[in-house]
């Protein structure tokens, strides 16, 4: 063979075993052909932490909330109902009253005075009536005297009973059981016929009302429970519808509702701001998830779900929710791993390390017969 030829094949077996071992080279890299070992992992990203919860079964109810101010039961005025001059005043404000009690005394000596008149005129003119009435059968009076007496007689009574009555009055009574808000009157002040003089307010129970739109009338009934959610401290009281109007409001499409609270701590008072939230729906043995694993993307609702150490996308539809829940009537059977912290930068298929959670889930995840999904123990 020339010197030609063997320079020949000595080139093309050079460029032979160049070849193959770049192919070598790139089988090492890749594995099986997925580099990095999933669709959503980079080669060189290490399994991203995350913590998971697992779905159960349970119950879960809709609510409609709506701010209130506590009120109430009853509040009015207390009116001084004859005048004269504060003698003294018996209760504060915050004090609480019994219907009946007394509250504020005004002097008292002319009204006194003036009963005792109309007692002494009222003495006079039953003497005089039964003089006539003795005369008048035996026929020594006539009828027109007998009948004058009677009748002068009978307006001396009601005279002393009117007498009585404002001798009554300049002791002011409480007309109910409650609390004193407001005193508005001093001791020595000249009042007069009809002057507020208390504030009092029945504080059992307390009163929140709310206008609910009128779609959820059908699903509200009295004796219904609610829960009212305090602005002030966050303090979480226990209600009862009492009212639900007949009537819907046509400027704004909603129906009043009245609800009682009829038990509640020391210190809880109207005008109280709160949040009334009342139950519209219940549902029961459902598919539930914490609500801080949902994520929003492109328009779906997902959740990721962690699989033998891989994240799992799996769109869901959600049904009802509360603070902490919320309903997944698909895709999603309980026991499945549901990623709820570090949900939001996570990818299809990029591998996960469970940081928090898996020894809750363990007792939680159901039987993979039952599930049928033939998992792989991790």
């Amino acid at each position: 063979m020339s010197r030609k030829g063997r320079l020949l094949i000595a080139l093309s077996i050079f460029v032979l075993a160049a070849c193959g071992g770049g192919e070598s080279n790139h089988g090492q890299a890749n594995g099986n052909g997925r580099p990095g070992g999933g669709p959503g992992q980079r080669p060189d990203q290490p399994p991203v932490p995350i913590a998971i919860e697992a779905a159960v079964r349970g119950d879960i109810t809709s609510t409609y909330a709506a701010n209130a101010t506590l009120e109430a039961n009853a509040q009015a005025d207390i009116l001084a109902r004859v005048p004269g001059v504060v003698q003294s005043i018996l209760v504060e404000e915050g004090d609480r009253v019994t219907k009946g009690q007394a509250l504020l005394q005004i002097e008292a000596d002319e009204y006194r005075f003036r009963l005792q008149q109309a007692e002494a005129n009222t003495k006079n003119l039953r003497a005089r009536y039964d003089r006539l009435q003795d005369m008048a059968d035996r026929g020594l009076a006539s009828a027109e005297e007998f009948d004058t007496a009677e009748a002068e007689f009978a307006n001396a009574e009601a005279n002393e009973g009117l007498a009585r009555i404002e001798l009554g009055y300049t002791t002011v009574r409480a007309p109910m059981t409650g609390y004193i808000v407001g005193r508005l009157v001093d001791p020595g002040q000249p009042i007069s016929a009809n002057l507020p003089v208390f504030g009092i307010a029945d504080f059992d129970p307390l009163l929140a009302r709310v206008h609910v739109p009128s779609k959820e009338f059908r699903r509200l009934t009295t004796e219904q429970p609610v829960t009212i959610h305090l602005d002030s401290d966050g303090t979480v009281l226990e209600g009862s519808i009492q009212l639900v109007s007949p009537v819907i409001d046509p400027s704004t499409g909603t129906i009043k509702v009245t609800v009682e609270i009829d038990e509640y701590r020391a210190g809880v008072r109207p005008g109280d701001f709160a949040q009334v939230r009342i139950v519209t729906e219940r549902r029961t043995d459902r598919v539930l998830v914490p609500r801080i694993a949902l994520v929003s993307d492109k328009g779906e609702d997902v959740v990721y779900v962690e699989r033998d150490g891989v994240a799992e996308r799996i769109a869901v539809e959600i049904g009802l929710a509360d603070d902490e829940r919320a309903e997944i009537l698909s895709g999603i059977a309980p026991g499945d791993h549901i990623v709820v912290k570090g949900q939001r930068s996570l990818q299809h298929g990029q591998a996960v390390r469970v940081l928090e959670g898996a020894e809750e889930t363990v007792a939680a995840e159901p039987d993979e017969e039952k599930r049928g999904q033939g998992r792989k123990s991790s």
